[in-house]
């Protein structure tokens, strides 16, 4: 369907960051989406707003719309490529990577919709659909709880032998609230507050939060009666400073070798079976040492190493760096672009886990990409209006398609 109209306003996601909200109007369809905003972004990500800010990013789209006006909303590809023209830079400093995603993605669900279709259905074609096992952040530390916390950013749970999506995402809700359970026990005074995603946010040394977290876990999953994994997002870009990794809350510096035999430890010790950017995110021969170390132990995923890029995601196929990518449509802008991202992972045999921003929206239509580009894991939080937004529409598209089965199913 053509595109008939387009507008866009200034919105404000969950942590009160400024952001682009876009409305798309086609024959028989209408899709209205905002763009999230993460809190620990990559160098190499798209530049979520002009510096000049939303209202710039705005008018320089709205003062250039009749080149997306008469679009065919199917065409994701092309929309991508005008948005691309219209902006005229590499990363999106001029409208904005919110502004492609948003719009893109808009675009997509009015084309749906037009055509009496799910989202998911529009992203897959005729590929097979699968749900993704929801993983969340259960204790937080790094960028996303502040000073006192854990250095290590997030500690995630991911349900893997759940039977359907409704005990999943019941399963992570069990493991919230045992976490702040044994909290309370290490720290009577400890007050339930917590970072950007929901996770509680202790003072707590890294050691006591793996513990605490992987305690919770054997409770819960003895109480759910199946597997929850177990993984950890270091962010490893935020401790690099001076050519070294600094874990200020345990006071001690690492070389890349010694955070290799860091992480290495750590896996042997707890069994997660995720690991994301334990890396810094221009280290690919580390990145790719590691992968070779773990492989068959844990998942170790690229999110600030790749940024939902396909030239830096090729880069790192040729040397082997990581088996898992996460997706994050607006680190690159557009839909069509992660998509792409998303299929060439895949067809080199890793892992897609599509991921929320620690600044989300309060739109349900990661569940749809999540679902449209096959991803094994959807990373969307466990609590909060705009991480459950997500996890109910998960639910509510296996009540409309009850047979359909979960990722590793």
């Amino acid at each position: 369907m053509r595109i008939r109209g387009l507008k866009l306003r200034p919105a404000f996601t969950s942590r009160g960051d400024p952001t682009v909200e876009a409305e798309v109007w086609v024959d028989g369809g209408y899709g209205r989406v905002a763009s999230p905003v993460g809190a620990s972004a990559g160098i190499y990500e798209a530049v979520h707003l002009p510096k000049e800010g939303v209202e710039e990013a705005i008018r320089r789209v709205m003062a250039s719309k009749d080149r997306v006006i008469g679009l065919d909303a199917s065409d994701l590809k092309g929309l991508a490529l005008t948005l691309r023209e219209i902006d005229g830079t590499p990363n999106f400093s001029k409208i904005g990577g919110a502004s492609a995603f948003a719009i893109t993605v808009a675009s997509a669900e009015a084309e749906a919709k037009a055509r009496g279709q799910p989202l998911y259905r529009l992203l897959l074609g005729d590929k097979e659909a699968r749900l993704p096992f929801p993983l969340g952040n259960v204790l937080g530390g790094g960028k996303h709880a502040g000073p006192g916390s854990p250095d290590i950013q997030e500690f995630l749970v991911a349900p893997i032998g759940a039977p359907n999506i409704f005990e999943a995402i019941k399963a992570n809700l069990l493991v919230h609230k045992k976490v702040r359970k044994l909290i309370e026990r290490k720290d009577p005074s400890f007050s339930g507050g917590k970072g950007d995603e929901g996770a509680w946010a202790p003072r707590m040394k890294d050691e006591e939060a793996f513990e605490t977290v992987t305690g919770a876990i054997e409770e819960a999953s003895e109480e759910a009666g199946f597997e929850i994994g177990f993984g950890i997002d270091m962010a490893a870009s935020s401790l690099w400073k001076d050519g070294k990794y600094r874990y200020e809350r345990k006071g001690i510096t690492l070389s890349t070798e010694d955070q290799i035999s860091y992480v290495e430890e750590l896996v042997d010790r707890y069994r997660p079976i995720y690991v994301e950017d334990p890396i810094q995110e221009d280290d690919f021969e580390a990145f790719a040492e590691l992968t070779r170390d773990l492989r068959g132990k844990a998942v170790i995923v690229g999110d600030d190493l790749f940024v939902t890029n396909v030239k830096r995601l090729r880069k790192g196929i040729e040397i082997g760096a990581a088996d898992g990518v996460i997706l994050k449509v607006n680190q690159i802008g557009p839909l069509y672009e992660a998509l792409e991202f998303a299929e060439l992972a895949k067809s080199n045999r890793y892992r897609v886990i599509t991921s929320h921003r620690s600044g989300d929206t309060w739109d349900p239509h990661l569940a749809h990409i999540a679902i449209g580009s096959g991803s094994w894991l959807i990373k969307t939080g466990v609590v909060g209006g705009e991480r459950v937004a997500k996890l109910m529409e998960l639910c509510r598209i296996w009540e409309a398609e009850p047979g359909l089965r979960l990722a590793n199913a």
